[in-house]
């Protein structure tokens, strides 16, 4: 009887449903301080602590970038520009603020690019994107004067024609017919090559070269 007159009971299923809100907001609370802390032991040269904040953080990010992308590949392709930025910006976060929120604002950016450019692409009713691939804002470029060497010296471990596609698209911030008409290589070649080279520094960065 108390069962029946609990679910039939619309103050009851307020309670409830605050109740399961609360501890969803208590959860997401304990999560961001775990990745603020695993961020400032990483900004501290923790290579474990980088690794492990990039392995939780990868599963949110697929989430989120899912929301606006139906191809897996274009959701891997912006995880790996999310988690690149992040790289290069790290050492700019500050440990005392919350974690994700900066962590969000971060990947909308990137989302939005990459929207940017398949909106760019479709009006030119061409599968390819011959206009800048690049991080827009300042303080989420690629390269930064806090890691510019660790970004450097990840990018000198990379095959050469990895290499070349990710300085030019980048670092130096070419579209993608000036790369190619610098490099010779096609625009599809340096699109794979791209893509590549960003998972191989992502893995190359993992691996607690972040000094």
């Amino acid at each position: 009887m108390a069962s029946g007159n609990q679910k039939g009971n619309p103050l009851l299923r307020v309670v409830g449903g605050s109740q399961t809100s609360r501890h969803a907001d208590s959860t997401s609370a304990k999560r961001d301080v775990e990745w603020s802390i695993f961020m400032a032991r990483a900004q501290a040269g923790d290579g474990e602590a980088y690794r492990r904040l990039l392995t939780e953080i990868t599963p949110y990010l697929r989430l989120l970038v899912g929301r606006h992308h139906r191809s897996p590949q274009d959701v891997e392709d912006t995880i790996q520009d999310i988690l690149l930025t992040i790289h290069s910006v790290r050492q700019i976060y500050d440990p005392t603020r919350p974690f994700t929120p900066w962590l969000v604002a971060i990947s909308r950016r990137r989302i939005i690019d990459r929207l940017r450019q398949q909106g760019r692409s479709a009006r030119r009713e061409t599968p390819l994107n011959e206009d800048h691939e690049t991080i827009a804002d300042a303080e989420t470029n690629l390269e930064t004067r806090a890691d510019g060497r660790s970004v450097r010296e990840a990018v000198e471990k990379l095959p050469p024609g990895q290499r070349e596609a990710v300085t030019l698209l980048k670092l130096q911030e070419m579209s993608l017919k000036e790369a190619a008409d610098q490099s010779g290589m096609s625009i599809a070649a340096l699109k794979v090559a791209t893509h590549r080279a960003l998972k191989s520094l992502r893995a190359i960065l993992g691996k607690g070269d972040i000094t």
